[in-house]
This record gives structure tokens, sequence and C-alpha cells, in this order.
């Protein structure tokens, strides 16, 4: 059975919204309502991973477990790794659990650990078809090609593929583009290497990180998931989940 960690970076500093992890959802604040969820899975451990007392403590007092790390990562997946390197325990895989995603699905995250079945996976990730033609074209959805294996050949904000023989309405009919979901789970032993790589060109040029393990040769396999994704960004998006909450929609 594959021992799994999860950890739930969560900084305070967000540019976009400050505070994000303690901002309250109908009773509870997004962290703890991230890390219930988190709990719900077949992970051996959940963790927040954070830079700042005021979380530490929030999360410590509503009964989670929380460390402290640095203030100079860059990313979730740097802070996932200084998490590793502190654990007393040993663990196979380490899942980076987003913080603005209160109601992801416990189920997506054992898909996802699910797939280290397979020796041939150092990172495994999450994608959904896309049902909308502007999310095609659309720079802020990242598209992901597979190969049928499952593997991952690249991720991009562009439309990939380029439809060049039929309309991209068909395309998205047939179900061809792939919206990559922005989580990530590692072999320990690949998430140790992949902290000390350099940033890569194409990583800059798209400003994605997956990019630069695919560059160093890291392979990434991908599971389809159904759920609705619900993450938070600004106070509106806040507000609108509070309504969906209020109609019975999302529980």
């Amino acid at each position: 059975m594959i021992k799994a960690l999860g950890v739930i970076p969560a900084r305070y500093a967000s540019t976009r919204y400050p505070g994000k992890p303690l901002i309250e959802i109908a009773g509870k604040s997004m962290i703890q309502r991230v890390y219930m969820q988190a709990c719900k899975s077949a992970l051996a451990k959940v963790i927040v991973a954070t830079d700042d007392l005021r979380i530490y403590n929030h999360v410590k007092n509503f009964g989670g477990e929380a460390i402290m790390t640095s203030v100079s990562h860059q990313s979730g997946t740097d802070r996932c790794a200084e998490v590793l390197e502190k654990m007393n325990e040993e663990y196979d895989v380490v899942v980076n659990i987003q913080g603005d995603e209160p109601f992801i699905n416990p189920d997506d995250i054992n898909s996802a650990v699910a797939l280290f079945n397979d020796n041939e996976t150092d990172v495994a990730t999450l994608y959904k078809k896309i049902t909308d033609a502007d999310d095609v074209v659309n720079p802020n959805v990242v598209k992901v090609v597979m190969a049928t294996s499952g593997k991952a050949l690249l991720f991009s904000r562009c439309a990939i593929p380029f439809a060049r023989n039929i309309s991209t309405n068909k395309a998205v009919h047939d179900g061809i583009y792939k919206r990559h979901i922005g989580f990530y789970a590692f072999r320990s032993e690949v998430l140790r290497k992949i902290a000390l790589l350099e940033t890569s060109i194409l990583e800059r040029i798209e400003s994605l990180e997956q990019l630069r393990w695919l560059e160093n040769g890291y392979a990434i396999y991908a599971v389809e998931i159904f759920s609705d994704s619900y993450a938070i960004d600004t106070a509106d998006d806040k507000e609108k989940i509070e309504l969906l909450i209020k109609e019975g929609k999302i529980v």
C-alpha cells in the first residue's frame, strides 16, 4: 500500500487576496475546510505548511497539524520538499494540496495517489475534459496533451493540439481538449530532486513549473476527474461559493 503524505502550502501574503487561508466560509476558515476534505482521503497524514504564525496557530486551534516553513520559497512544491525533509517518518509519495480548494474531492486525491502503483510515474496530476470552446483559447486555462498511456506529453496556455483540420467546437465536442488541474503528487525521491532543479526555458516562457520537470525527463501521469472545482482567488469567488452553500448546491 502506498504511504502518502498530504501537504497544504498556505501563505498569508497573497497578492490578490491577503490572508486568504483564514477567510471564513459559512462558519469555517478556508484552510480548515481544505484540511478536513484532505483528511477524508486515504492519505496517511495531512499537514499544513505555512510561513505565518497566524495560520500556524489557527490550524493548531482547530486540531489540525501544521509546520512552519521558510518565507523564501517560490512555490508550493518547494514548501512541500522542506516538509518532507522535516518529517520523522518516511513516505512513498507527497501530495501538494492546493490551499484555495475548500471543497476538494477526497476521491480525486486518492485517484492521483493510485497512479503511483505504476512504477513509471514520477509525478501525478489531474485533468478534466474541456466543454467550453472559449476555454481552449483562454491562456488562464492550462491545456495538457497526453499519450494513450496517460503520460503527459506537454502542458501549455496555448490551444494544444491546434485544430487545423476540424473546427474547435467539433474538437471540444469530441473530448479532444483537456484542462489541467493544478494538483501534483510526487514520489518522495523525485520531489527531493525536483526541488534542486534550476528554472527552465519553457517554464519561464509559459510560467508553468511542470514544464521544468518535463524538460528534465520526469514522467508526469494524469488521471481524469469529474468533480467540480471551487477555487477561491478573490472576494467575489467567496461570495459565489457562499451563495452555492446557501442554496444547498455545495455541502
